[in-house]
C-alpha cells in the first residue's frame, strides 16, 4: 500500500476557510503518496498523527514569535493562531514517534520553533544587505543558489552540492533546535536547509519544490525521499 502523507493547510482566519495549493498534492501522487489533508486543534493533532505515515508542513504566513520568547517586529507579517496551535503540536508528536517530515517555507521555520529554534521575523530589517528572499518572479523561475553541505541527506537526495531555488519568504531559520544541523545556505548566510540525522527522515527547506517539480529533478527526488521514508518506517512499524 501507498503510505499516507499527511499535508498540512492554511487558514483563511477572517474567512473561516481552510486552503492549499494544489501543487503540494500534485507533488505527493506524483511521489508515490496518498495525500490526507489535514487541519485541526490540537486534540486532533494528537490523534491523527498514529494513522499518518509520513507529514507535509506546507508553506503560510508567519508563525507568532511567542512561540520563541519574543514580540512581533514592524516587520512581522500575518499570522494564524489556530494554524499555529495545531501544527506546533503535530509538529513535535512528529518529531518524538519518528514520523518521517519534510517541511516547506514555513514549514521550516515551524520545524525549527517548535523544537526550540528561533527565526529571523524580518530578513530585510534584520538582515538588511541579504539578497532578494521574496521573489519577483514566478513561482516556476529559479531566483537564486544555495550550497548544500557535502555529506549531508539532502546532499545524497539532490545528488549536488549547489542548487538554483526559487524563494518566497521574509524570514528564515535564526537558531536551530537541539540535534539539527544546518544542510543548505543562501550566498548571503541565510538558512535555506536544516535536517536532523537522528530521526528517520526531518528536513526542512525555506524554498519551494512544490512549484519546480514538474521541471526539476531535486525538487521530485525530495518528494520521492519523504515517501520512501514514511513507506519503510510504516514497513517496519513505528
Amino acid at each position: 500500500m501507498n503510505p499516507l502523507i499527511g499535508i498540512t493547510c492554511s487558514i483563511d482566519e477572517q474567512a473561516d476557510r481552510l486552503q492549499l495549493n494544489a501543487a503540494y498534492l500534485e507533488a505527493v501522487e506524483a511521489a508515490g503518496g496518498v495525500p490526507v489533508l489535514l487541519a485541526g486543534g490540537r486534540e486532533v493533532a494528537l490523534e491523527v498523527i498514529s494513522r499518518l505515515d509520513g507529514i507535509l508542513f506546507t508553506g503560510g504566513v508567519d508563525l507568532d514569535p511567542a512561540y520563541f520568547g519574543e514580540d512581533p517586529l514592524p516587520g512581522l507579517g500575518e499570522v494564524s493562531p489556530r494554524r499555529d496551535l495545531f501544527e506546533v503540536e503535530l509538529c513535535r508528536t512528529a518529531h518524538r514517534l519518528g514520523v518521517p517530515s519534510l517541511g516547506i517555507c514555513r514549514g521550516c521555520q515551524l520545524m525549527a520553533i517548535a523544537l526550540g529554534g528561533d527565526v529571523y521575523q524580518d530578513i530585510p530589517s534584520q538582515l538588511p544587505n541579504a539578497l532578494q528572499h521574496a521573489q519577483r518572479g514566478p513561482r516556476f523561475h529559479k531566483s537564486h543558489g544555495v550550497t548544500v553541505t557535502p555529506g549531508s541527506r539532502l546532499a545524497r537526495i539532490a545528488g549536488t552540492d549547489g542548487l538554483r531555488v526559487n524563494s518566497f519568504h521574509h524570514q528564515s531559520v535564526r537558531r536551530l533546535p537541539q540535534g539539527a544541523s544546518v544542510c543548505a545556505v543562501a550566498p548571503d548566510g541565510v538558512v535555506e536547509a536544516f535536517e536532523d540525522k537522528s530521526h528517520p527522515f526531518w528536513l526542512g527547506v525555506q524554498w519551494h519544490p512544490e512549484g519546480l517539480w514538474h521541471e526539476d529533478e531535486a525538487s521530485r527526488a525530495l518528494f520521492r525521499s519523504l515517501v520512501d521514508a514514511a513507506r519503510e518506517v510504516a514497513s517496519r512499524g513505528r
